[in-house]
């Protein structure tokens, strides 16, 4: 299928975009380039004459209906957003403007393209999202697709208002409607400013390693590419108007994640002392959500997906590949307010 990946110049949508090329799709990258773009990323998937760039804002709806009618999609997986919670709390203009506008603009395109296409039964808008719309969890329970939404920050208030769209659409004008909401990603790509690749190149570097508060949050972390597989998976297999979790089944305190990535760095690369000397605890972040967890039964049951790996094999897989790849954040890091925990004054 030819398949329009909204931000698949990112993370999440880089992983998309290589998997649908390795597969045999046709591919139209729709992405603005923001500063968490890297055209890097997809530089392999690019070679390959089934893949096409188009520097394009979700918000300028001239030019995203020009994308539909001019390339013909099969399916929208829609993964543009602006996503750091740090930011969002810095300035939640741009969350409110990209997450929302955005996202209204492109269904409002996808309505007219396919209702001009005679509402073609093959065509899917597969929406991406997160699990904290959900909010904050206690000790224990999991989110489940039923979970009343609960979101605590300009991030994740936008991301929630963004699903409550794409549900209206669906329920509204019959808009043929995917979602997915998943845990929190790590691999390969990840734009210097999350976790994991902080805590990575701060110790590279021989920087302080910030955790936020006592690093007691817990999250449910998820290897990229495993949930590329399964939002590739929802877009061929999903029921429509069906919401799907994704999750990692790896629940990790945020100091215990630390710990265990300095323990592999220090295996892997030895530093002159080890690294998790380097851990230093800043104020927590205003309204941090004390723990996230993905019942994601739905899926392995209605589509057979199942993560393939696990947070202690993912772990190893990611700092590897920054190992291999000082050439790709070396420029990232060049760029200024890149590599830092933003949005704690």
């Amino acid at each position: 299928m030819k398949i329009l990946v909204t931000g698949g110049a990112g993370f999440i949508g880089s992983a998309v975009v290589r998997q649908a090329i390795a597969r045999g799709d046709s591919v139209v990258n729709l992405d603005v380039l923001t500063y968490a773009a890297c055209l890097e990323n997809v530089a392999e998937a690019a070679k390959s004459p089934n893949y096409v760039l188009e520097q394009v804002d979700i918000c300028d709806r001239a030019e995203v209906d020009r994308v539909f009618a001019e390339h013909q999609p099969d399916a929208v997986m829609h993964l543009a957003a602006e996503s750091h919670v740090d930011r969002s709390i810095d300035g939640p203009g741009d969350f409110i403007h990209t997450n929302l506008v955005g996202t209204f603009n492109l269904l409002e395109a996808a309505r007219s393209y396919w209702l001009g296409n005679g509402k073609p039964e093959t065509f899917r808008f597969h929406h991406i999202s997160t699990d904290e719309v959900f909010g904050s969890l206690g000790p224990a329970g999991l989110f489940t697709e039923d979970s009343p939404y609960d979101p605590r920050s300009p991030y994740s208030a936008s991301k929630a208002g963004s699903d409550h769209l794409v549900r209206a659409w669906a329920e509204t004008y019959g808009l043929p409607v995917v979602l997915t909401n998943c845990s929190n990603n790590y691999g390969p790509y990840q734009f210097p400013e999350k976790l994991v690749p902080v805590v990575i190149l701060n110790a590279l570097q021989n920087k302080p390693i910030p955790v936020y508060g006592a690093g007691e949050n817990i999250r449910d972390w998820l290897y990229v590419e495993d949930h590329a597989t399964a939002l590739i998976q929802c877009l061929n297999k999903g029921k429509l108007g069906r919401s799907y979790n994704i999750g990692g089944f790896n629940e990790v305190r945020n100091i215990d994640l630390v710990h265990k990535l300095c323990a592999i760095l220090d295996e892997l690369r030895p530093g002159p002392a080890p690294y998790r000397d380097l851990i230093t605890l800043v104020t927590d972040r205003p309204g941090h959500d004390q723990r996230y967890a993905i019942d994601a039964s739905r899926i392995a049951d209605e589509l057979g997906w199942t993560p393939s790996v696990t947070v202690d094999e993912g772990l190893r897989l990611t700092v590897q590949w920054y190992l291999d790849n000082a050439d790709w954040w070396q420029a990232l890091l060049d760029r200024q307010g890149v590599g830092q925990r933003l949005g704690t004054g």
